[in-house]
Parts: C-alpha cells; sequence; structure tokens
C-alpha cells in the first residue's frame, strides 16, 4: 500500500505562504533547500515522521534551521516497497540514470525493477552500460538487447578509462533535467556522479559533518548543479543498493509499465488475464515464439507473484 499523501494545499499563492524552495539534501531528517536566493540552507520537517525528499518543491518558515511548512504536488515520486517497508526517496524527476555494468556480476534483476517504477511515474529512463571496456561487456550488452528491442535508450561508457568521451555522451540527455543515477554497488555510479559534479565526495562528506548527520544515518541524497550544463541541469546521487521492490504497483500498472506486456495488452482471451496459465495468452505464446525476452518475462512474473502474495 502506498503510504498516506502529504497534505498539500494550493489555496494561496506562495509567497502568501512562506519562502518557495526547492529540497537539494536529505541527511535522515536534516534537509538542505535552495530559493534561489544564495547558497542551499539547512531546514527540518514539522512532526516525527517525515515524507520529504530531495526534488520536492516546499514552502519554508524562515529561521535557522528554516522549518518545511508544507510539500507542493509532485510531478512523479520514485520509490520502493516491500513486504516490509516503504521509501520514497525521489521527487520531480525528469530523467532516470540506471547503471549497469559486466562486473560485478550484473544485477539486471534491480536494472529491470528500476524501468519499471519509473515507467510506472513517466520517468524517462537510460541504461547506461558502464566498463564496456572490460571483456565481459559483449556478453552483457547482448544481455541488454531485449530492452533495445522493446524501445529502451541505452548508451556504452567507459567511466574510468575514458571520462571525457563518458560525459560528452551524457551532456545531451541531461541538459536542462533533472536526473537521478541509481545502480547496484560496484557499477562505477560514484565514478560517473564525481565526473559530472567534481569533488562530489568531499562535499557530501563536508554537509554530512556540518549537519552532524553523518553518524546517524545509512543513507542520504543530494541533488546538485551540474557545472558547465545550462540552467535547471541537475543531478541527484543517492547510495547504491541491491533490491528495488515494487509492492506499490498495482497488476495493471505493472503490466503496462512492461512496454513488451503493454503492446499485447487487450488482445489474450481473457480480459483479466495474468499472463501466467490462461489459455488464449498472446503475452505466453509470443514468449514461446522469441517474440518476447524469457528473462523479461521471468522478471514479470516474479514481480507479480509479489503484488498478488498476502501482505505482512
Amino acid at each position: 500500500m502506498r503510504p498516506p499523501p502529504i497534505q498539500r494545499s494550493t489555496a494561496a499563492p506562495a509567497s502568501a505562504q512562506g519562502v518557495r524552495a526547492r529540497i537539494v539534501g536529505a541527511f535522515g531528517r536534516n534537509y538542505l533547500a535552495d530559493s534561489g536566493a544564495g547558497p542551499a540552507f539547512p531546514c527540518v520537517a514539522r512532526g516525527k515522521r517525515s515524507d520529504v525528499v530531495c526534488g520536492d518543491e516546499v514552502l519554508l518558515q524562515p529561521g535557522d534551521p528554516a522549518l518545511i511548512l508544507q510539500v507542493l504536488p509532485r510531478r512523479n515520486v520514485l520509490w520502493r516497497e516491500d513486504a516490509w517497508r516503504s521509501k520514497v526517496f525521489a521527487a520531480n524527476l525528469d530523467l532516470l540514470l540506471v547503471v549497469t555494468a559486466p562486473e560485478p556480476s550484473p544485477n539486471l534483476d534491480l536494472v529491470g525493477r528500476a524501468l519499471i517504477a519509473a515507467r510506472a511515474e513517466g520517468i524517462e529512463t537510460l541504461v547506461l552500460l558502464n566498463k564496456c571496456e572490460l571483456p565481459s561487456g559483449a556478453a552483457l550488452r547482448q544481455r541488454l538487447r531485449p530492452l533495445e528491442s522493446c524501445g529502451q535508450a541505452l548508451l556504452e561508457l567507459s567511466a574510468r578509462q575514458q571520462p571525457q568521451q563518458a560525459l560528452e555522451r551524457l551532456r545531451p540527455w541531461l541538459a536542462s533535467r533533472t536526473c537521478m543515477l541509481i545502480g547496484a554497488s560496484g557499477v562505477g555510479k560514484s565514478t560517473l556522479a564525481n565526473a559530472l559534479v567534481p569533488g562530489l565526495q568531499a562535499q557530501t562528506q563536508a554537509l554530512s559533518e556540518a549537519l552532524n548527520a553523518g553518524r546517524h544515518t545509512t543513507t542520504s541524497t543530494r541533488l546538485w548543479k551540474l557545472p558547465g550544463m545550462p540552467e535547471g541541469s541537475a543531478l541527484l546521487d543517492s547510495p547504491g543498493f541491491q533490491a528495488f521492490g515494487l509492492h506499490h504497483l498495482s497488476v495493471t500498472q505493472l503490466q503496462h509499465a512492461l512496454p513488451e506486456l503493454a503492446a499485447r495488452l487487450g488482445q489474450c482471451r481473457f480480459q483479466n488475464c495474468t499472463h501466467r496459465q490462461e489459455p488464449g495468452c498472446v503475452v505466453r505464446e509470443a514468449v514461446q515464439a522469441g517474440g518476447i525476452d524469457p528473462e523479461r518475462y521471468a522478471l514479470y512474473l516474479r514481480v507479480l507473484e509479489e503484488l498478488l502474495a498476502p501482505r505482512h
């Protein structure tokens, strides 16, 4: 189940309610906001529980720290949810950069789930095949071809070996957009982030220490302006992780979020076909005929079983 929505009101103009700003840093219960009138500054949320995330547009009551009065309506949110907990970790994104690599062992389940989550929210996606220079890169490239055949954009990069070339390939995608890097640990996400925002790690550590949050949080996110890029170009960096639950989706959302399934919806014998064992299922027929990749179909079945399983 989705968490209760944040109460929002747009009855009065922002200037009558508080200072409008964007959340550009989340360190546990400490935040950084950017109002466009100077450097980012600390702010806090009201109450014991906060659903504020990086990318949120908010109204603030000035102070030291400022107080978040209200979260303005979001264009989209990116979150993951398993059987035990739900976590929203970004809002108002234009592009999700999903990073994978031949080493360590590719986690294509994570890649697929991140793409599903983004598509369900209407967020554009770009898959980055990093470390493409490695000998095992060809095998991963082959495994990613089913995504390309479904219209998924893919770029091959070598962030460590050819950082300048990687930046040049990425720049057209990042211009004037709020983008987020996501990927399993070890795929080179941090290398890419540091190439795009020089000194990022040092700046993040300094902010954590300044907010006294470094010792008390296991995760943090930060939205950085991209130097040398047009106004509005920003990168959201977050820690790597290995799992991506999708329990917040409905079965219909899942089916629409997989392009190869979405293209065949309504063509099965039964309108409520789950594409598991029903007769006259065009999805299963396409899998058997080679029109749908078996790995992608297996991903659908795994996520579907999770959605249909009893909740704790």
